[in-house]
């Protein structure tokens, strides 16, 4: 079974890393099945103890799942294996519209904020021992939130939107435990949530947000957390309507004890207002970075929520980092409060090139999703072949397969690189790769 490789340890932590390098050369492949805890046992000359603490180890890492009596298997798509490896490189004179990056002509210079912060830094210098969650950042930030409607909370900041899911997730839950995702959606949460020991589970999604009906089936199946990207989802553009976060409000009373964790990362890109969730279920959490409006190399995050779980976060985080620098948070200070960035003109800037997209595309009778945001999410017969098209025509484009679970075939479309007169021949190009779709293949 085994005869390609030889696993090596005498001690736990010895046996897990030798499966793991194993993994990830390769020499142990996706399914692979694995020795039985007691045979390994014996070939090492070690406890059965020990080959359990390992295989334990490994399972909480993601790497191997075990399933009763079929045994111990390499997971299918490893921890290790990111979706964003999943993706398609653009050689010299091919548009690169996969990359998911924000337009830098819409991102705000960062010279005069990070000026700034050294100035407050030179008459009120950081040191250890000093809140995490600077004084001014923490009261706009909570002002901003009060604005759209969010239940009062305690802040904590951190390095971006996933670093926030994975705190969070960490807080509440333990390996084994399911966790409703949108499908399709965020290709990094889809490889985090295997990462950490979970078991995502899929929930579909319509221009609206996530389907009520598919959120109950997710929760009565006995998902412990719900993932909700709030506004310009990604890959889809999906945002959250009045309607739909009544209706999802009502499934998530019946299930007061799930974790709910909301993403508004289009916070200050979109035009549409916030229809949060929270506060329904006992645990909640709502995240906004500040990557897409103002940078994404600012590396931060606001974090709210309910007492508990942003206490577990900000002591979780003391034995770590400790804090994320209170210098960004004073940059973000002066980019909220000089006006860098107009939402309003940055939200018509994005919508004007997805809608231009999406309508050139009805028009050549392709079927297209973008409701917010900066991504459109095109379905495809061959997802393989209308990526080797698009390229072949001069684009590259995000191959779906990074985003998705059980949703079929699409492509994603980044419309930050495209000026108005390139929506037409990127249209024809996509209308040329699309061929025929099935009629639901989407929502």
């Amino acid at each position: 079974m085994l005869a390609e490789y030889r696993i090596e340890g005498r001690r736990a932590s010895e046996i897990a890393a030798s499966i793991e390098r194993a993994v990830g050369s390769g020499a142990l492949s996706p399914g692979q099945l694995l020795p039985p805890m007691r045979e390994l046992a014996t070939d090492l000359g070690v406890n059965p103890n020990t080959v359990a603490s390992a295989y334990r180890t490994l399972r909480d890492r993601g790497v191997i799942e075990t399933a009763g009596r079929r045994g111990t298997r390499v997971r299918s798509r490893p921890a290790s294996t990111a979706r964003g490896s999943v993706r398609v490189d653009a050689p010299p004179g091919v548009r690169d519209l996969g990359e998911g990056n924000p337009d830098p002509a819409l991102l705000p210079p960062l010279r005069e904020a990070l000026a700034a912060a050294a100035r407050h830094n030179a008459e009120h210098p950081g040191l250890y021992g000093q809140a995490p969650v600077d004084a001014e950042f923490a009261r706009l930030a909570r002002a901003a939130l009060d604005a759209d409607g969010v239940p009062d909370g305690p802040l904590a900041v951190t390095s971006g939107s996933l670093d926030a899911v994975e705190r969070v997730l960490a807080a509440h839950l333990r390996p084994g435990d399911a966790v409703a995702v949108e499908d399709p959606g965020w290709g990094g949460l889809l490889d985090l949530v295997p990462a950490l020991g979970l078991k995502p589970a899929p929930v579909a999604l319509d221009e609206d947000g996530p389907l009520p009906a598919e959120v109950e089936r997710a929760l009565a199946a006995g998902a412990r957390a719900l993932i909700v990207t709030d506004r310009a989802q990604n890959p889809t553009g999906a945002a959250v309507s009045e309607r739909r976060a009544r209706e999802l409000r009502a499934v998530l009373a019946r299930y007061p004890r799930t974790l709910l964790i909301e993403d508004d990362h289009g916070h200050a890109i979109v035009d549409l207002p916030l229809h949060p969730l929270a506060g329904v279920t006992d645990s909640w959490a709502l995240v906004r970075s500040v990557a897409k409006a103002y940078s994404p190399d600012l590396r931060v995050a606001v974090l709210t929520g309910d007492a508990v779980t942003v206490d577990r976060v900000l002591g979780r985080q003391q034995l770590g980092p400790g804090w994320v620098s209170r210098l960004l948070q004073r940059a973000v200070v002066h980019l909220w409060t000089s006006g860098a960035v107009d939402p309003v003109a940055v939200a018509r800037s994005y919508g004007e090139r997805r809608d231009g997209l999406v309508r050139a595309l009805a028009e050549r009778g392709v079927d297209a999703y973008g409701r917010t945001g900066m991504n459109v999410w095109v379905p495809v017969a061959d997802e393989t072949g209308a990526v080797a098209r698009l390229l072949h025509a001069g684009w590259a484009v995000a191959p779906g397969a990074r985003f998705r679970m059980s949703t079929p075939p699409a492509v994603r479309i980044t419309v930050s690189e495209l000026s108005m007169d390139d929506i037409g021949p990127v249209a024809d190009a996509m209308a040329s790769a699309a061929g025929p779709v099935p009629a639901r293949s989407y929502g």
